[in-house]
């Protein structure tokens, strides 16, 4: 009798796939929450929430967790989170290379947009500092960005530390008349950049792109000699044969996303749907757009995004996944 129901139940489903209709894939395959990393900056919590109510449509629970931005991929290699949407090269390639080498985590592919993170300075700054953006002209007037807190040397706002962006390294082989103040959120870099800019003040700080900055500021990223991954390995590549970070950042750099390397068969099409996952550099600018100059919080801008770009991410949800109504 049990045979010949399933029989029967194979019959319809192929029926209806020669008719027309859609035969929807089981999901989820597992009932426990897909983990979804949350970091420290804006446009990464707003895709990492696009993928996360995605998810949550297609019938998977969902999970938020929070976590640094260099331990994660650890977490990540040991099961206790399963995927990173905005994995960075210029700040996290070091620690997402020693978890993929220890086969726990997997490159799940990478996103059209092209990052840069790097110093960067408003541009009016090039009529009080002749030479920029060459980094030589920079440290030549490195007074002019003192503060009571840095002088005589000039100051460098910073990333938050967890970035791990070795810049005061940097500052120390190219033997540089900086210091570097970091910050301890995102926010303060930007409150820091309008404040000297409604003043017409000198200011050098981190910056990056896609982020909504460059929509709404005009300035240019500083240019340090060009990287090589030797730069950050080897003392004997670069200007000082004794240091290491010698060296910029890459100027072309990849975004991909990271998963735990079960992810693909515990939830295999959660999997399929975050490697075909694909921002352009305008798709995350605008997302970080709509929190850090809208004012709405990540969940609503994730939210909104979907509702404005359903050509984007239906190519995103596998063959046969029901999205309910």
């Amino acid at each position: 009798m049990t045979g010949w129901k399933l029989g029967i139940s194979a019959s319809v489903v192929a029926l209806g796939v020669a008719l027309g209709g859609t035969a929807y894939a089981e999901v989820p395959e597992s009932s426990d929450p897909v983990r979804v990393v949350l970091n420290n900056w804006t446009s990464q919590n707003v895709l990492a929430n696009v993928a996360g109510q995605l998810l949550e449509r297609m019938g998977y629970a969902v999970e938020y967790k929070p976590s640094d931005t260099q331990l994660q991929f650890t977490a990540m290699a040991n099961g206790d989170m399963d995927f990173q949407v905005e994995v960075w090269e210029g700040s996290m390639w070091p620690a997402f290379k020693e978890a993929l080498d220890t086969g726990g985590l997997v490159d799940a592919g990478t996103h059209d947009a092209v990052t840069r993170e790097e110093w960067w300075y408003p541009t009016y700054i090039e009529e009080v500092c002749p030479g920029l953006p060459d980094w030589k002209a920079l440290d030549a007037c490195a007074d002019k960005f003192a503060t009571a807190e840095t002088s005589p040397k000039g100051r460098f706002v910073g990333p938050p530390a967890d970035w791990g962006k070795h810049y005061s390294e940097r500052i120390t082989a190219l033997n540089m008349n900086f210091v570097e103040v970091p910050v301890g959120q995102a926010a303060t870099l930007w409150a820091e950049l309008v404040s000297a800019v409604e003043r017409k003040e000198p200011v050098v700080l981190f910056n990056w792109t896609p982020n909504f900055i460059e929509a709404k500021f005009e300035g240019k990223f500083v240019e340090f000699p060009d990287f090589d991954p030797a730069c950050h390995e080897d003392p004997a590549w670069g200007s000082n044969p004794d240091a290491i970070y010698d060296c910029g950042a890459p100027k072309q750099g990849w975004l991909k996303k990271g998963a735990w390397s079960g992810m693909e068969a515990k939830w295999p099409k959660a999997y399929e749907f975050l490697v075909k996952m694909n921002f352009s550099n305008a798709q995350i600018a605008k997302a970080a757009d709509m929190v850090d100059s809208d004012g709405l919080s990540p969940e609503e801008a994730a939210t909104k995004w979907i509702a404005e770009n359903e050509d984007a991410w239906r190519a995103w949800i596998p063959e046969g996944v029901d999205l309910g109504s």
